[in-house]
């Protein structure tokens, strides 16, 4: 589990053998979400959070 960045007890990271689309997972306080990023032609065209079942 790499981490990218930690703020104010918020931990952002990803698992290096993860799906698509593109996505990071956010944990805090035994609570977990993630964001998927939509990449159409290089640019963002959407970002989707939700929590990950079961933690």
């Amino acid at each position: 589990m790499p981490n990218i960045f930690e703020y104010l007890g918020i931990l952002i990271f990803f698992y290096s053998n993860e799906h698509e689309p593109i996505h990071v997972h956010g944990k805090k306080a035994g609570c977990e979400s993630k964001a998927e990023f939509y990449i159409i032609n290089g640019i963002v065209s959407e970002i989707k959070i939700s929590n990950v079942k079961g933690i």
